[in-house]
């Protein structure tokens, strides 16, 4: 399952409308360095389209396309990424910079109460698959009593994709 979807099933439109305009949309090129393994990163990164290797200690173990994220375990834990990830081909993303996210919080907590009941929730289901490898997981598999949120979040994915992606 992709990582957008249950992030975006737990904010409103208006968190996300929020994420669109304070984020910056960049782009990586093949072979560039998105994240560091065991380098700190202080941003919530949301992956609009192109593919991403994600490696551990120089393996990768899987590649990730739209609507992935990455930065959500460093932005609850505080610890360097566990992964590095690669852009293997052009790659655009939305990164929301993490000051700019606790400044949000700060002044909206209802948001970081949604934003990490989701991360959350997120994490519980990686640590029940059958070794907590994100890898393991079917992007196909769809709770169906989530398929509703799940349908409003691929809504707001697609409308912060054509915001960012046409600006």
């Amino acid at each position: 399952m992709r990582k957008v979807l249950h992030i975006l099933s737990q904010l409103t439109d208006e968190d996300v409308d929020w994420m669109s305009e304070a984020g910056e949309r960049r782009r990586y090129e093949p072979g560039d360095i998105l994240v560091r393994q065991g380098e700190p990163i202080d941003a919530l990164m949301f992956l609009l389209d192109g593919k991403i290797g994600v490696e551990v200690d120089g393996v990768r173990t899987a590649i990730w396309g739209s609507g992935e994220m990455l930065g959500e375990t460093s932005l609850v834990d505080g610890e360097p990424p566990p992964v590095t990830a690669v852009a293997i081909e052009p790659t655009h993303v939305l990164l929301i910079d993490g000051g700019v996210l606790h400044a949000k919080f700060d002044a909206e907590p209802d948001l970081a109460v949604r934003l990490y009941r989701a991360i959350a929730a997120l994490q519980s289901m990686y640590a029940r698959s059958s070794d907590g490898n994100v890898a393991e997981l079917d992007d196909d598999e769809i709770d169906m009593s989530l398929l509703d949120t799940v349908t409003v979040a691929g809504s707001r994915f697609d409308r912060m994709i054509k915001r960012l992606m046409t600006a």
